[in-house]
């Protein structure tokens, strides 16, 4: 899959089967979600002092840190792709309001917002300077958006050891990071980046764990019979193990931009 550089696209995103995905895996995405909350945990540390009273939680999920903004004081809008998660999200009581939408296409009014907070959610989107644009677009003078994202290299142990057994990767491509930083530019904004490695005892649990989040819909399309068990044995065989484990890297990007 080939990406243009000024123009950051993920070509052919299904986005009804991408929430379908997320919202069948509702119940179980909190306790598989080990990323998500250092990701999260590392945005709320970012924007924690900023003083502005109302945040968009851009791709909810769960709510898990809708609540925790909420736990801040803050009023708290719940925005998620997924029908399963908001629904899940509302009854935590984990926000003040919900919107089932679109990164995309948020429903709100131009600067509605004084913290955008966006964790491991726009790497789903076709489409990342409208999807910040959108984030930029609802936030008010003075405010933040806040976002993690996954850029190229992640889930790469996977996708060789995918390579090696049929010859196609399946898992899903993601951007490159300079694409990511060529979409910011137009902003005020500051970039960092972070190497995440996950460990597993087999291949069962590690496709246990992307299945756990809801991270199984694949951009190009899935293969049928995929995850038949004599396909799991395959993989495993050609994974690359580290001292006995398998392991699973995540390429993460920490964006603040600065709403002027």
């Amino acid at each position: 899959m080939a990406f243009v550089a000024d123009n950051p696209r993920l070509p052919l995103v299904d986005k009804p089967a991408i929430a379908a995905a997320f919202s069948r895996a509702a119940g179980s995405y909190d306790s598989a979600a080990c990323l998500q909350r250092e990701t999260g945990n590392t945005l709320l540390a970012l924007g924690n002092q900023h003083p502005g009273a109302s945040v968009l939680d851009a791709g909810c999920g769960t709510g898990y840190f809708s609540r925790c903004w909420r736990e801040r004081d803050r009023f708290v809008t719940a925005l998620d792709l997924a029908a399963g998660m908001l629904d899940h999200a509302r009854r935590q009581q984990a926000a003040d309001s919900y919107l089932l939408a679109d990164i995309e296409n948020i429903p709100l009014p131009d600067q509605t917002v004084d913290i955008c907070f966006s964790n491991l959610a726009l790497q789903w989107c076709a489409d990342l300077p409208q999807a910040l644009a959108e984030l930029y677009r609802v936030t008010r003078a003075g405010g933040i958006i806040l976002f993690s994202t996954l850029a190229k290299g992640s889930l790469d142990e996977l996708g060789q050891a995918w390579q090696q057994v049929d010859g196609k990767r399946h898992v899903n491509d993601f951007l490159p990071f300079q694409h990511i930083s060529d979409a910011c530019q137009g902003y005020r904004h500051h970039l960092t980046t972070e190497l995440y490695q996950q460990q597993f005892p087999d291949v069962i649990a590690l496709m246990r764990s992307l299945q756990g989040i809801g991270a199984t819909h694949l951009h190009q399309g899935r293969d049928a019979g995929l995850s038949g068990r004599q396909r799991l044995v395959a993989l495993q065989r050609a994974y690359s193990t580290q001292s006995g484990t398998y392991p699973l890297s995540y390429h993460l990007v920490y964006g603040v931009i600065y709403r002027d």
